[in-house]
């Protein structure tokens, strides 16, 4: 079975649900399914990651929103910046609804498409990644989104991820803090920590 949200094609019998939700000033209408992550609310991780995420001062170029889901983070910050945001995901069904959730919300600056990490890119560099990473699918996959992360970004470029404490974000920082060189908690909230490291050479 492959029914798990970081599932590349899950087999669970579709099960559509609607929804609004409001962020950053516009009420989002949602449409999700069975078989993706949060399915019936955007997650409070996400959430805060929304809220503390900073746009102004970074460089030239799109934000990649890594691991969209049904695309509460990209689509949000493609309104809020007016940057271009690619937003990719393993889950087909995942990616699928971001699409029909960016149309059905007249969100257009966006680019929306499959990808296990970073392996099917559309640019090579970006101004900001950012992840609310898929914890259950393992330390590693989440390590390779945090190290793989410095190449794929613009000098002064930041890495922002969200991750409860509990679920290892003292690890998250350190491997972060290895690979940038820095490694800031931005944000702390019942138990979610926002942590954002800076590419700085």
């Amino acid at each position: 079975m492959s029914n798990h949200y970081y599932s590349q094609k899950p087999d669970t019998a579709h099960d559509f649900e609607e929804w609004y939700f409001e962020l950053k000033g516009k009420k989002f209408h949602f449409v999700t399914d069975s078989g993706v992550f949060s399915r019936d609310t955007v997650d409070y991780g996400s959430r805060v990651l929304i809220d503390a995420f900073e746009w102004d001062e970074l460089p030239e170029g799109s934000i990649l929103d890594l691991g969209c889901g049904y695309g509460p983070i990209g689509l949000s910050l493609a309104y809020a910046s007016g940057r271009l945001v690619e937003m990719v995901d393993v889950n087909e069904r995942a990616v699928e609804l971001a699409q029909r959730n960016a149309t059905r919300n007249h969100i257009e600056t966006v680019d929306i498409h499959t990808s296990y990490i970073y392996e099917t890119l559309h640019h090579e560099k970006y101004a900001a990644i950012l992840s609310n990473p898929p914890i259950r699918a393992g330390k590693q996959v989440v390590h390779e989104i945090l190290t793989e992360a410095h190449p794929r970004l613009h000098m002064g470029g930041t890495l922002t991820i969200v991750i409860q404490k509990k679920q290892g974000a003292p690890s998250a920082q350190k491997k972060m803090e290895d690979t940038f060189g820095n490694a800031t908690i931005i944000k702390k909230d019942k138990g979610y920590y926002i942590i954002q490291s800076v590419k700085e050479e």
